[in-house]
């Protein structure tokens, strides 16, 4: 497998079939092909008229209605967003100098770049699955871009300019599909001990997956806690 196989291009609810086809020709044009759609608004993309030479990357593309599943095993998950009026607590590196991190850790492991709707980018829920955010530097009284665009932009700069830095390698850590399971699995302590509670239920679940992956959990720690959690959840059921 290439470094460039290891990157899920995952675009959330994106609108325009043509965007995702640019997109996927943005991707091929770079050496990427692994693209993620989640609850797309227009079935009909596959047959995009914008992925010319791309047709197979739409072809192959994996549509889920989850963004948790999209990003599967990636142990980084990285957000694009110009974070325009948001005061979000998660670190935001800027291109061209952000793509060297994402680029070092493909290297050798799994990792997502997600990009959000046409019409309202990136939901403060999507930035929660998020490690850290990555910003195109635009004008500021323009600072949103057109989708294909931003993809072709970022794929550009990871595919040609950026570089693996052995001192941005960070541990191994588990991936997002096992951070989904930890979460999973607190949600209902948390709600029984009143943590959790309907009126918050949306901000305490992005501020529980912020947390859970700021712990950049190790494979056999992650193990060690979901055996905790496990034996406390088998607790509460059985007093």
């Amino acid at each position: 497998m290439s470094w460039q196989d290891r990157l899920r291009v995952v675009l959330v609810q994106p609108r325009n079939p043509l965007n995702i086809g640019a997109a996927a020709r943005a991707m091929l044009n770079f050496g990427f092909s692994n693209l993620w759609l989640v609850d797309p608004y227009d079935k009909a993309f596959r047959d995009a008229r914008s992925a010319v030479g791309a047709a197979e990357v739409l072809q192959q593309a994996q549509v889920t209605e989850h963004l948790a599943e999209a990003l599967g095993d990636s142990s980084l998950i990285v957000g694009t967003s110009a974070m325009q009026g948001r005061a979000e607590d998660q670190v935001q590196r800027a291109l061209p100098d952000g793509a060297h991190p994402l680029r070092t850790h493909l290297e050798d492991r799994p990792a997502a770049l997600v990009f959000g709707s046409e019409k309202f980018g990136m939901s403060n829920d999507d930035l929660s699955h998020c490690d850290w955010i990555l910003t195109i530097p635009t004008e500021e009284g323009c600072p949103s871009m057109n989708l294909g665009q931003a993809v072709a932009l970022c794929c550009y700069e990871i595919s040609r300019h950026a570089r693996a830095i052995p001192s941005l390698k960070t541990p191994a850590s588990v991936g997002a599909d096992e951070r989904d399971r930890i979460v999973q699995m607190l949600v209902p302590m948390l709600e029984a001990g009143g943590f959790i509670l309907a009126a918050n239920r949306d901000s305490q679940m992005g501020k529980l997956r912020r947390w859970v992956g700021r712990l950049r959990l190790a494979p056999k720690d992650a193990r060690t806690f979901q055996g905790m959690l496990r034996q406390i959840q088998w607790k509460l059921d059985n007093p």
